[in-house]
């Protein structure tokens, strides 16, 4: 393999394109499902929330409503079979499913954290042991999972959030180096702040926050790009990429000016 090649097969083409979307109903998940469709693409659509979800596909062409709970790790086959049944196979799965609550040292109790692992870390686990059979059969198509920023280092609010993307962060890297050999993409995305219903719960300005709508524009053109890893806004994200090489001591002491906290 060249050292310049890219690390993922490129998607350019979303013409016909199969594509599962786990936590499709808001946020990203939703503005990915309205851009993927103008460009073709034949979409299965899952959350918790079936009527936001109908109300989705119904301004849609060619999409199907797969309600589902990622916390119930029995739910991801039936869904897979029922993508097989109309479509006979996969192209892409999006895991994008997932929760915050911000939380502070003093706040955190077993209920929440255990919450917050449970949808984050491991119903993307077990959505991909429910669907990894399938792509490795066919000898194509792509994972990609939703992480964070918030994954690079500790930051404050996100005392369950934070660990929960950044073992997100460690599991695709793995991924990677199993499925790459394999012919399986693997895409991770790694989001600044973007307006979602979850990012409303904060109470504090949240720097180069893009809508929903831009997200999806850049993830679908990182998509293109084949690199595994897709980060933006690059003048947020770049910052904390560069903060994760400061030592403890500089970069505690810069989180907290920076916050205030």
């Amino acid at each position: 393999m060249s050292w310049f090649a890219p690390l993922n097969t490129p998607i350019t083409d979303w013409q016909d394109r199969r594509v599962w979307i786990v936590g499709a109903s808001t946020g990203i998940g939703a503005a990915l499902a309205v851009e993927l469709n103008s460009r073709g693409a034949r979409l299965a659509l899952s959350a918790r929330n079936g009527e936001r979800l109908r109300h989705l596909c119904a301004d849609l062409r060619d999409a199907l409503a797969l309600p589902m709970d990622v916390t119930d790790a029995g739910a991801f086959t039936p869904a897979l079979m029922e993508i097989l049944d109309a479509w006979g196979g996969v192209d892409l799965v999006i895991f994008n499913a997932g929760t915050y609550e911000p939380l502070r040292a003093w706040e955190l109790t077993t209920d929440n954290a255990r919450h917050t692992v449970h949808t984050n870390l491991l119903g993307v686990m077990d959505g991909a042991a429910a669907v990894l059979p399938q792509l490795l059969l066919q000898g194509h198509g792509a994972l990609a999972i939703v992480g964070s920023v918030a994954g690079y280092r500790g930051l404050p609010r996100a005392l369950a959030y934070g660990p929960s993307k950044a073992a997100l962060i460690n599991f695709a890297e793995t991924l990677y180096l199993d499925l790459a050999p394999k012919g399986v993409s693997v895409f991770l995305i790694n989001p600044g702040f973007v307006a979602t219903p979850l990012t409303a719960q904060n109470d504090f300005e949240m720097p180069a926050l893009l809508t929903a709508a831009d997200a999806a524009q850049r993830i679908v053109k990182g998509f293109a790009r084949g690199g595994f890893e897709i980060h933006f806004p690059k003048r947020f994200t770049g910052v904390l990429k560069l903060m994760r090489l400061l030592p403890a001591r500089w970069y505690f002491r810069l989180i907290s000016r920076g916050t205030g906290l």
